[in-house]
């Protein structure tokens, strides 16, 4: 093991005593972490280029540097007139670990109102925040400062692959780029995935389907159906309250216990579905929409379908035995050899139904409207 003292690329001072061990690359990490720069070769005082760790003697000074040529402490312990700014129009911003190198003009004039603009139109406000190599010292992050350096550039706005738009965004706020701002903002707004608006099919509700208990509730709740092929499946204990359900065809369906609560079944077919649990759980489709929904057939024992909207619906032949139909609007409905024994028509809407070849009769007091 050698004792060696690390420098920084032309600069005397500020020197780290450290153990030289391993190989080159030990040495590079080690130089890296002391001095806060991130190191990729090596020098002696010389000026010569240390490629091999066995070269380096106990005691030796070494100079490091991030890429760059070769400084001699001795005659360039000042920064060259052109990293400093301000006597030529080229510049060195140092931000977060990376060098760009501009032109005064660019950071000045291009957008004379923001951040960058009033950071460089005075020399006394940076006082000594400089580094060894003159290079202006801006604590951002270096992936988010380049597209901003290039939109100073040439005035467009160029991202690489794998740089998070937002990011970009917070460091236009942080400068003050309000131009730059808009153009970020839809730039993030086309690059969000379209949203999927397309309704469920029935190979994927299938495998939900498989995937559920029997006699666990569904949740399928504002899900998008519309136009879907769902007959003769078991839909038992399914939650499908505010679901899109238009023009379903759901013929056959088992839809025990099933929740519709204001859904939107509007011309669908339910034809010959069971909505009767032998256990005397009740469907539930108050407040539906189910204009013109073909239900002929259906075993609707007990359902509740109070204030929902079933005008235009075909109801031929069905089961509405104790059923909750307060407030619904049948207007239009055949209702033609239906069973509404015990059925409450309070407050609907029967204007235009009809009632032909019924299994029980309709007493007068089911009906006030």
């Amino acid at each position: 093991m050698r004792r060696v003292t690390l420098f920084l690329n032309g600069s005397p001072k500020n020197g780290k005593v450290v153990a030289a061990y391993g190989t080159l690359s030990d040495l590079l990490s080690v130089a890296s972490s002391k001095l806060g720069i991130k190191a990729t070769s090596v020098y002696n005082g010389k000026g010569g280029l240390n490629d091999d760790i066995v070269l380096i003697r106990d005691d030796d000074v070494l100079f490091v540097c991030e890429g760059e040529p070769f400084i001699d402490p001795q005659t360039d312990s000042k920064p060259p007139e052109g990293l400093l700014g301000f006597h030529t129009d080229w510049l060195t911003l140092h931000v977060g670990g990376q060098y760009f190198t501009t032109t005064w003009s660019t950071l000045v004039n291009k957008e004379p109102d923001i951040m960058l603009a009033h950071m460089f139109k005075d020399k006394g406000v940076w006082g000594d925040k400089q580094d060894h190599r003159g290079a202006f010292l801006i604590d951002q992050s270096p992936g988010y400062f380049e597209p901003i350096w290039n939109y100073l550039r040439h005035g467009q706005l160029i991202v690489n692959d794998g740089i998070d738009l937002l990011g970009v965004l917070e460091e236009a706020r942080f400068f003050g780029m309000d131009s730059l701002i808009e153009h970020l903002k839809v730039a993030i707004k086309n690059s969000q995935p379209p949203e999927d608006h397309l309704p469920i099919s029935r190979k994927e509700f299938v495998r939900c389907l498989l995937a559920t208990p029997t006699k666990s509730e569904m949740r399928c709740q504002g899900l998008n159906f519309s136009g879907a092929e769902l007959s003769h499946l078991d839909l038992r204990y399914i939650n499908f309250k505010i679901t899109n359900l238009n023009c379903c065809n759901l013929a056959h369906a088992n839809l025990c216990w099933s929740q519709m609560l204001c859904s939107n079944a509007e011309g669908a077919s339910l034809k010959r579905c069971n909505f009767e649990d032998p256990s005397g759980l009740k469907a539930n489709l108050e407040g539906a929409n189910l204009k013109g929904v073909d239900m002929e057939g259906s075993q609707m024992t007990g359902i509740n379908l109070r204030v929902a909207t079933l005008k235009n619906a075909k109801l031929k032949n069905c089961s509405l035995r104790g059923a909750t139909l307060t407030g619904t609007d049948l207007e239009n409905c055949d209702l033609s050899g239906c069973d509404l024994q015990e059925a409450n028509l309070r407050g609907s809407n029967v204007r235009g139904a009809r009632f032909e070849e019924m299994l029980t009769p309709l007493h007068v007091s089911q009906s006030v409207r």
